[in-house]
């Protein structure tokens, strides 16, 4: 898929910020004039998880096609449409999917949304459907109307979790527990009573809490996972880190980000296979090639694990009598992740990993990660409407 505009990006946060799960699919000049579209990765694991459609389960041939009742979103009405789900007797089957109607509603490398709802499937053009007008506008039409009737939301842990931290916040600047950078989360924790331990559950019934020092451009985490030894060239971090560390100080080690965009400096970047449904970590070395894989599915399931109900909280921090102290001061409320854009935010290069692995002098390796991180202010590509509170006494 083409890197979308900031215009595309703008008008998908609005559908995010509403709880809206949508997948998005850029037909060609080929497809519109043959009526065809690859089902990609994202789309097929899109029409599985809404139980819409399966492809592996499919048989090929065109009387094992599946027709599934579908609408093509306008500005002022919605016109009737099915979409079509099979696998060719050529290509070994590769999934294709059309919509009837398509080639008068799209242009082509227009990038069109797909919408689920009861069911059903429903296409609008985020090229070029002025979504902020359609949604926000008094009068009903079809795309706000569906909006309306997808979002949800409830408040009782939150609220109550909201009092606690706002009780926290009265205390003023409170002293790091430890120095390390992940003292302003454990601090945070043990003011909440929450007991320190490597669970991968969400912290507060429910609620996974992200306290990160208020610095401008600072990346956000989301999650940390390891790759997929068994599906992976290399079987441990320790093999990663005899590969590509360098020694910083006392230490042998392993600190970067990784991007799908470009490489970083040790020649490492991240692909998207979707059709094995796979993140893949490669090297500009020959001799190395692809050596991790995580499997997207593995991704999707840590992504909504992790954050069903985040609370991000931003801290002022200073120092007194040369101790780290934290000021709480407010508070980004987010709800249940949208999943289907995150492989296309990490195709994006919005959505970036960390590598955080070492060896110490008494040769213990050590790995903080891998850290999958969101960039700044794209929080509302990935989850629905967030809310946020001042912590701070007025």
């Amino acid at each position: 898929m083409r890197q979308l505009t900031k215009v595309e990006i703008e008008r998908i946060k609005l559908l995010t910020e509403k709880s809206v799960e949508v997948t998005l699919i850029e037909p060609t000049v080929t497809g519109l004039g043959k009526s065809i579209m690859d089902a990609t990765g994202s789309v097929r694991s899109f029409l599985k998880d809404k139980n819409i459609h399966d492809y592996e389960l499919q048989n090929q041939g065109q009387e094992s096609k599946v027709l599934i009742n579908s609408y093509l979103i306008t500005s002022d009405g919605l016109i009737n449409s099915s979409a079509s789900l099979y696998r060719p007797n050529t290509k070994k089957g590769d999934p294709r999917i059309w919509f009837k109607g398509l080639g008068a509603y799209s242009k082509a490398n227009d990038i069109l949304g797909i919408i689920s709802y009861e069911n059903d499937l429903y296409v609008v053009n985020v090229t070029q459907l002025d979504f902020e007008s359609l949604i926000n506008v008094l009068e009903n039409n079809p795309l706000k109307e569906l909006v309306n009737e997808i979002n949800s939301l409830s408040r009782k842990v939150a609220d109550e979790l909201l009092i606690l931290f706002r009780e926290i916040s009265l205390r003023g600047a409170i002293p790091a527990m430890l120095q390390a950078d992940t003292a302003i989360g454990r601090t945070l924790e043990t003011l909440l009573g929450i007991n320190i331990n490597s669970s991968k559950q969400p912290d507060y019934k429910g609620i996974e809490l992200k306290a990160f020092r208020d610095k401008r451009g600072n990346r956000k985490n989301l999650f940390a996972q390891v790759p997929d030894w068994s599906a992976s060239k290399f079987k441990s971090s320790s093999e990663i880190l005899n590969e590509f560390g360098y020694n910083r100080g006392e230490d042998f080690k392993l600190y970067c980000t990784v991007s799908a965009i470009v490489r970083n400096s040790q020649g490492l970047k991240l692909k998207l296979d979707t059709n094995v449904r796979q993140l893949i970590e490669n090297s500009d070395k020959y001799s190395v090639g692809d050596f991790v894989a995580w499997g997207l599915e593995t991704l999707h399931k840590r992504l909504l694990e992790k954050h069903n109900e985040t609370f991000w909280v931003a801290t002022d921090t200073l120092m007194i009598d040369n101790k780290e102290h934290f000021i709480y001061k407010s508070v980004e409320h987010t709800k249940k992740p949208i999943v289907s854009p995150f492989d296309i935010l990490l195709e994006q290069g919005i959505i970036t990993l960390d590598h955080l692995i070492k060896r110490t002098v008494v040769g213990k390796v050590v790995e903080k990660g891998p850290l999958f991180k969101i960039k700044p202010n794209a929080l509302n590509l990935l989850f629905p409407p967030s809310q946020s509170y001042n912590l701070l006494p007025k």
